[in-house]
């Protein structure tokens, strides 16, 4: 009976509660570009410089009205790995994409390209676009690239000036700040000094962190314990398909702080909890690289049960940590100034198992809206998209109103309406009247939402 009541919440609560915190701003079935002429798509079409169906849209960044997504050549056949949409002209559904900086840059006409694979990139406040090059062609090529040589060039940092699209620097990671095994995926950015900017790159495969001076145009790699798997999170299933990854160090996200530095929140993708280090540590070359800073590093709890989580992000003026869940089809945040990281103390934002497939990055813009998006990577990977669906989505909505009613906000108080149908639910009579109501209404609403996704997580 407890099972099913809890059931009949979840229905309840994931409708009325987290279906309505994001919208759908653009979704694709297929990716388009918009091409210079019907002849040059044609052109890379013949000569497979454009497959359709090889395309899956993974990283995203906003910068003014211009919205930015990564598309890494995990197959042959991708035209451009970095593109954009105008927001001022791009319609929601399938809006063509237009190649950053220009399509010169990613070969189109021959030659090698500019930026070859990135996953994720990050727009500074100081007018940059920081992009993280793999430098890894066909990734999920089982055969060799007909007609050319797979395209490969060592993991870089580009640096384009973001007021005229110039390329102002590009870093290559040195070798002995990588492994074998070194996949760099992620990237935060703290850019508080634009002099004096520090860039985070996180290697899931060292794994490591590489930290990136602007000003000295140098870095310095940092291990921690912290860094690694947890063994028992590797097995996961969306959408059906069960897999196993073993990706260390993800998600990053900075918050600023009063003495200068910030704190980065960070945690592998294969494991469950949270931790974080003052940039304090990870600026200083001798001390980031010495074994004594290994008490610097503080674990700050676990998120539960099947809670692998991806890209994540600090909104800077609430300080809400967003991140994505993504063996949940979900979108939780906690408040970074809550001394408690907890089930409790975490909140869900969106779950859909149809809308939210494999959220793979989350933003938040300077105008304070936050940015999902999700591509159903597992199903592109170990099965075929169906192209008469929409695989990709672009997710949004105003900070303040994703964060209504979870314990991010910072006065929780449950909406009266999803109480009220709760009650009646449960045959209660008494009406929720206000958001002020008393702090057993909102004791109560947290555990029965809390409750509901655990065992949601627990069946899956």
């Amino acid at each position: 009976m407890l099972v099913s009541t809890v059931l009949l919440l979840l229905a309840l609560s994931t409708s009325d509660v987290f279906g309505n915190k994001l919208n759908v701003a653009y979704q694709w079935k297929t990716v388009e570009f918009e091409f210079p002429s019907y002849e040059s798509k044609l052109a890379a079409i013949s000569s497979k410089k454009f497959i359709q169906d090889n395309h899956l849209p993974l990283g995203l960044e906003v910068y003014g009205k211009r919205l930015f997504v990564t598309l890494p050549r995990w197959k042959y056949g991708t035209a451009a790995s970095l593109a954009y949409i105008d927001m001022n002209e791009a319609p929601k559904d399938s809006p063509k994409l237009k190649p950053y900086p220009n399509w010169t840059a990613h070969a189109l006409y021959g030659g090698v390209p500019e930026i070859i694979s990135p996953f994720r990139i990050r727009a500074d406040q100081c007018g940059r676009l920081w992009v993280l090059d793999t430098g890894i062609e066909g990734l999920l090529e089982t055969e060799e690239k007909v007609g050319d040589e797979k395209w490969f060039k060592n993991t870089s940092l580009l640096v384009y000036d973001l007021t005229n699209d110039a390329l102002l620097r590009t870093y290559e990671i040195p070798a002995e700040q990588k492994t074998e095994d070194s996949f760099f995926a992620n990237i935060a950015v703290e850019d508080e000094d634009c002099h004096n900017s520090y860039a985070y790159l996180a290697d899931l495969g060292g794994p490591g962190l590489v930290v990136y001076s602007w000003k000295n145009n140098k870095s310095w790699k940092v291990t921690h314990n912290f860094f690694h798997i947890n063994p028992l999170a590797g097995d996961m299933n969306v959408a059906g398909i069960p897999f196993q990854w073993t990706d260390g160090v993800f998600g990053l996200a900075l918050r600023p702080e009063k003495d200068g530095y910030s704190t980065l929140f960070f945690h592998p993708m294969t494991g469950f909890d949270e931790f974080s280090v003052s940039t304090r540590v990870l600026r200083d070359e001798s001390l980031a690289t010495n074994s004594s800073k290994y008490y610097e590093f503080k674990h700050l709890g676990s998120r539960g049960p099947k809670s692998q989580s991806g890209a994540a992000f600090v909104d800077k003026k609430t300080g809400v940590l967003f991140y994505a869940l993504v063996n949940l089809n979900a979108v939780a945040c906690w408040r970074t100034t809550n001394p408690k990281y907890t089930m409790e103390s975490q909140g869900r934002i969106y779950m859909d198992n149809e809308t939210m497939i494999f959220p793979n990055d989350v933003k938040v813009d300077n105008e304070g809206n936050l940015w999902v998006l999700s591509d159903r990577l597992p199903i592109f990977m170990y099965s075929a998209l169906d192209k008469n669906d929409y695989n990709f989505r672009i997710m949004t909505a105003k900070v303040p109103d994703a964060i209504k009613g979870t314990a991010c906000a910072a006065k929780f108080s449950p909406d009266p309406e999803i109480m009220n149908k709760i009650t009646n639910k449960l045959g209660g009579g008494d009406k929720i009247k206000s958001r002020t109501s008393g702090s057993a209404s909102a004791f109560t609403f947290n555990v029965i939402v809390l409750t509901a996704g655990l065992i949601l997580s627990l069946t899956r």
